[in-house]
């Protein structure tokens, strides 16, 4: 069996006029976050953890945001179409831990939804996926309220 270890790491500003997606799940606030696709900080995380398990590049390579044909996309494609580059490889997914980091609005009522909708998406069960909601307290730009920040982790078998 073959393992390999993937990290992946995304930030967004928030802003006004834009839905806040995490994980593919909508969540009620009065600000979403601004990128060039849906701006899912959660999913593009997990999908540069795939891409860099496999040693294939980033996010930004294979779905450029220079790209108009990702403008305002879904970004629960943008996985599904990594998951066919991870099968691909000839791997799957053993385990994913996250973190999302957002002062606003507490994600504790949300957190199975996610962890739900993503383990839907890889085609997983729900214990080999790990959401976790932090704080900065108040520190930098997403303690602020500015802005939204994830990470992930995968390991993968093959």
């Amino acid at each position: 069996m073959k393992l390999r270890i993937g990290s992946g790491y995304d930030i967004h500003r928030l802003t006004g006029n834009r839905d806040l997606i995490i994980g593919g799940v909508k969540i009620p606030a009065h600000l979403g976050e601004e990128g060039h696709s849906d701006g899912d900080a959660l999913i593009h995380a997990i999908i540069d953890a795939l891409l860099g398990a496999i040693s294939s590049d980033d996010i930004g390579t294979h779905f450029p945001p220079s790209d108009p044909k990702y403008k305002g996309m879904d970004s629960q494609i943008l996985l599904k179409k990594t998951m066919s580059m991870v099968y691909q490889a000839e791997y799957s997914i053993n385990n994913i831990d996250c973190t999302v980091i957002l002062e606003k609005p507490k994600l504790l009522d949300y957190k199975q939804k996610i962890e739900s909708n993503l383990a839907s998406l890889l085609e997983i069960t729900l214990d080999q996926i790990s959401v976790k909601a932090k704080t900065k307290e108040g520190c930098d730009a997403s303690g602020k309220g500015l802005a939204i920040e994830c990470y992930a982790c995968v390991l993968l078998t093959g």
